[in-house]
């Protein structure tokens, strides 16, 4: 039966991609053979991993073991490097090179549909991991590429139709780092002072199982928001650290909590990468916003402090993050009913200076070399590609459409090999201003139409485009003042490669993207996860 099921599926496939051929230029019938998905005689891996979901059990608070979903690892070829396992739930972060070619095995062993994406690689189309090629229990998908991506770090993750928000909250996500010779020459802090920073939150039920959107409607509007800090799978995190220099890659796993990062002490903080990349030179904020996706490497030298004493990062107050939603949401902090609202002030993680160590590396003036994008580099200088965000009537949408697997708008059309401008704006606040419609301050207050359920919200949005990295050429806001853009607009980081930028109420985000190599359907979506199960999730086609 599973068998017949199986083949059933193929055809269906087959089907709506025979169906779509029509509509997607340069699609070849060839792709449709593909499917059953074997592994290429042609691709000669440096690389090959097989990796299962399953679902699992782990200690994560005293007590009962919670249950999970877990990715599990197993190195077929390659590096005895590749694989690191992580604590918890993540699963073994990937280790890549800059020019291997990699073969990913994925089994699905659950008892619902899944697929893999590696969120910021450049892959062809086919190994992207879009909803269409989700697999059922039983089932396999072989991934295979290039890895042309250049040092920094990435992750991989569940992204099912409709099931994202609750796969990655169960456990399917894990970190992918690259490297490359023009990395390895800096000499950056390795091994063991290149540490992982996962950040995540959760809930949990009185006997320690993940509990997942008690409040309805609203709870799903505003994203879900734990009440519980998770460092790296692990409840109360403190690392020892020495008295010498560190590489942190922080990385925002949350489903849709916004974290704005800081030293308990104000100490500055050192970024020297972004989302997919180091940056050119090494830079300072007084805190960095990370939203839901986001990845940010710090340097952190810890030589000055005392052994025995302790530094912790915390995630600061903000505001102007949230819309106000009949006293259920407020346009400053969300309001929690259960734990730590959006924009509160809390811990993360506490760095114990457990011993002193006697040298350091010192941070590099100069971190990579790469090419500044500028409207001279666009094909569309004077015509600028617009992803439109509204949650008109608690319906997240992108250009006010849903997501629908296979459909593409015409101006979601895409040529290859071309530098495109985009810009993301937020359409629900430039309504507002241009209808006079809510209080206009900025803080996200929804104008009602109609009364009830219909009203406009602007809200922040972290959005994610598949694909090659982009640059941000620019960031507008229409009016700061009372809207708390005050508290986050000396967080961002503008200057490196980017796969997803926050976008605050009221802002309109400019970026460069280039649409390089590969053909076919790439998504772009808010990576507020409920908002993207929710249909904030649309497809670009490049032909």
């Amino acid at each position: 039966m599973a068998h017949f099921d199986d083949k059933r599926r193929q055809f269906l496939q087959f089907a709506a991609f025979g169906t779509a051929a029509a509509a997607w230029p340069g699609f070849a019938l060839a792709e449709m053979a593909k499917m059953t998905n074997a592994p290429s005689s042609a691709f000669k891996p440096d690389v090959e991993i097989e990796l299962t979901a399953r679902a699992g059990a782990v200690s994560i608070k005293p007590g009962a073991a919670t249950r999970v979903f877990q990715y599990q690892g197993k190195l077929l070829k390659g590096p005895a490097s590749t694989l690191t396992e992580m604590p918890g739930y993540l699963g073994p972060t990937l280790n890549l090179v800059h020019g291997q070619k990699v073969r990913i095995i994925f089994y699905n062993e659950l008892t619902e549909p899944t697929v893999a994406h590696w969120h910021g690689l450049h892959v062809p189309q086919k190994m992207d991991g879009h909803p269409m090629y989700a697999i059922n229990r039983g089932e396999r998908y072989v991934y295979e590429f290039e890895v042309k991506n250049p040092a920094g770090t990435n992750w991989y993750h569940a992204h099912t139709h409709e099931m994202t928000a609750t796969q990655v909250y169960q456990g399917l996500a894990g970190l992918i780092t690259i490297t490359d010779e023009q990395e390895q020459k800096l000499e950056l802090p390795s091994s063991e002072y290149d540490l992982p920073i996962v950040i995540q939150d959760r809930r949990f039920t009185s006997d320690n199982q993940l509990l997942y959107l008690q409040h309805g409607m609203q709870e799903r509007i505003r994203g879900f928001l734990g009440d519980t800090i998770l460092i790296n799978g692990q409840i109360d995190r403190i690392i020892p650290v020495k008295t010498r220099a560190y590489r942190l890659r922080l990385f925002n796993g949350s489903n849709s909590r916004i974290y704005k990062l800081g030293w308990e002490d104000g100490t500055p903080l050192t970024a020297i990468g972004t989302d997919g990349a180091l940056l050119e030179k090494p830079e300072t904020f007084p805190y960095i916003m990370l939203a839901p996706a986001e990845r940010v490497e710090l340097w952190v030298d810890f030589s000055g402090r005392e052994p025995g004493s302790d530094l912790v990062l915390h995630s600061l107050e903000y505001h102007g993050v949230m819309p106000r939603m009949g006293g259920g949401m407020r346009g400053g902090r969300g309001m929690m009913r259960d734990g730590l609202g959006q924009g509160s002030k809390f811990p993360l993680v506490k760095f114990h200076i457990a011993g002193k160590a006697s040298e350091s590396p010192q941070l590099p003036p100069v971190l990579s070399k790469f090419k500044r994008l500028t409207h001279r580099d666009v094909a569309n200088p004077d015509k600028p590609i617009q992803i439109g965000l509204s949650m008109m009537h608690m319906s997240p949408e992108l250009n006010h459409r849903s997501f629908e697997m296979l459909a593409v708008a015409e101006g979601e059309k895409i040529p290859v090999n071309t530098i495109q401008k985009i810009k993301i704006v937020q359409e629900d606040h430039a309504m507002r201003g241009r209808r006079g419609m809510g209080g206009g301050d900025g803080r996200g207050e929804g104008g009602r139409r109609g009364g009830g359920m219909g009203m406009m919200m602007s809200m922040a949005h972290p959005i994610h485009l598949h694909g090659q990295q982009f640059q941000i050429l620019s960031r507008l806001i229409q009016d700061q003042h009372g809207s708390g853009y005050e508290t986050v607009k000396d967080g961002f980081i503008n200057s490196g490669w980017k796969d997803t930028v926050l976008v605050m109420p009221g802002e309109e985000v400019t970026i460069i993207k280039p649409f390089q190599d590969y053909t076919g359907l790439y998504l772009y979506h808010c990576h507020n996860l409920e908002h993207e199960d929710m249909g904030m999730m649309r497809n670009f086609l490049v032909s």
